[in-house]
């Protein structure tokens, strides 16, 4: 090994929440590395969120502009998938990170790109894909960002079947004609979404009762009505026992309890994800290997004061814009005490404790229709030992949901804490409900008093009035 190169503070991990941590860092004047062993950007920018996003967006589009009338039959015919590709490609650098790196050199950060190890207390080990050696050490903080991967399940046949992940169903080129899908989650929720209208037949396998299990039973519910009525098969309570591909390009057979046998052209498994931490170092610093990274409301690691682990690898909350917020906490944490501040706000949602990961988490599914929700559901608050109370409302009889397209169909919920009278979640679901959530996040977080949310008055007419008639069925 070479001579350790001294900074601040390391960063092992370029995707968003590495990247915002370099931002938090460098901005309090702390000279700061980061260590890459792939694209700059991570997961999100070029197989996750991004992509997907930018498959979704003219699939969403064609849906509410067939709603509108006079505009319905312009947008009859099919998707041009070559558009949407090539869109997708723009929007993922073509896959290519020039333009992350050209950012995080401009705040005056270090890149190294190779693979990184915790090398002892406060040292990271970078071997470089031309299998040079750097010893990087800092000063104040070493913060993994690593992230996680696709979970592929121990199936019979499963590795000899090459099952797209998530990689794949965002970076494909190519519509398969028929895509069978295992799961329910998000990522199998969208990717359903994309590529049937893409011109995939889709069939969804679900393991559980309903898709988003982690949101309101009728947010699932509805996104599944809208897959099925789109062409999209959906079976639910079913379990997959073997996948069988013979060659190397030819169809995959997928054989389920019971012996029903289904066949289609790709495999899609959205069965979950693990996190990478599996060859970085953490037995040298007395963590296991291969697991997630405890940490506490400020991101540090209990027992070693100067290790961080930020985003999906401590398992807080897997979402790219959360990740992104524990960096945000992190890096003042760092920053402060760098400066030799000890006495840190770690209070319930002060400076330096990250309580929005398990009081006001907020997340958007870009299906049609888009399903948001933030908090608690009705079943997570009455679990945690809240006094609540349910109220829902058709968001298709709002003035403003009406005149955004014909048909609307969708639901809202708020689930009421009775002892304090504020919001601990809220649920909307519908097409372009997403747009309604910051709202709801900033009620939730701020605890916003029932009693003050009806002086935020909504204009009219927008689907934002869904907010007066919530509050006007709670009141009575």
């Amino acid at each position: 090994m070479s001579e350790a190169v001294e900074y601040d503070v390391v960063v092992l991990g370029g995707g968003p929440a590495g990247e915002n941590v370099v931002d938090r860092t460098r901005a309090a004047g702390l000279s700061t590395a980061l260590v890459e062993s792939e694209l700059v950007g991570g997961e999100c920018s070029y197989w996750a969120c991004i992509p997907s996003k930018a498959l979704l967006r003219p699939v969403l589009a064609r849906a509410d502009a067939r709603r509108v009338p006079g505009l319905a039959g312009s947008v009859a015919g099919p998707l041009d998938a070559q558009a949407v590709f090539a869109h997708r490609d723009y929007w993922t650098g073509s896959w290519k990170d020039d333009g992350q790196i050209g950012w995080l050199e401009s705040v005056g950060a270090h890149v190294y790109r190779g693979h990184g190890r915790l090398y002892g207390v406060r040292k990271v080990a970078v071997t470089s894909p031309e299998g040079e050696h750097h010893v990087l050490s800092a000063r104040h903080a070493v913060v993994v960002a690593t992230g996680t991967r696709a979970v592929i399940p121990d199936l019979p046949g499963i590795e000899g079947a090459r099952p797209w992940t998530s990689r794949e169903a965002t970076s494909a080129q190519v519509a398969p004609g028929r895509l069978l899908i295992v799961g329910g989650s998000v990522v199998a929720a969208e990717m359903a979404t994309a590529w049937q209208a893409l011109g995939s037949e889709v069939t969804l396998l679900v393991r559980g009762s309903g898709l988003l299990p982690r949101m309101e039973p009728f947010a699932g519910e509805l996104v599944a009505d809208a897959l099925r009525e789109a062409g999209a098969a959906v079976r639910t309570g079913v379990a997959v026992e073997s996948v069988v591909r013979d060659g190397s390009t030819g169809p995959v057979t997928v054989v389920l309890a019971g012996g029903e046998t289904l066949e289609g052209d790709e495999l899609l498994v959205a069965t979950g994800r693990s996190p990478r931490t599996e060859d970085i170092g953490l037995d040298t610093v007395g963590l296991t290997p291969g697991g997630w990274i405890a940490v506490d409301d400020s991101c540090r690691v209990p027992g070693i004061d100067w290790l961080y682990a930020v985003g999906d690898v401590n398992h807080r909350a897997l979402l790219t814009h959360q990740g992104k917020y524990q960096a945000r906490i992190a890096g003042a944490v760092i920053a402060a005490r760098a400066a030799g501040n000890q006495s840190l706000d770690t209070g319930r949602w002060g400076a330096h404790a990250a309580t929005a990961d398990t009081e006001a988490l907020p997340q958007a599914v870009f299906t049609d229709p888009e399903a948001a929700s933030v908090g608690l559901t009705l079943a997570e608050a009455e679990r945690a030992g809240h006094r609540v109370r349910a109220v829902d409302y058709d968001l298709g009889k709002v003035s403003g949901a009406g005149l955004y397209a014909d048909g609307y169909r969708g639901r809202a919920r708020m689930v009421v804490d009775l002892d304090r009278e504020i919001l601990l979640g809220v649920t909307f679901v519908g097409p372009s409900a997403a747009e309604l959530l910051h709202a709801a996040t900033i009620a939730v977080a701020g605890e916003v008093p029932i009693e003050r949310l009806w002086h935020a008055v909504p204009a009219f007419p927008t689907i934002s009035e869904i907010w007066l008639r919530l509050l006007e069925e709670y009141r009575g």
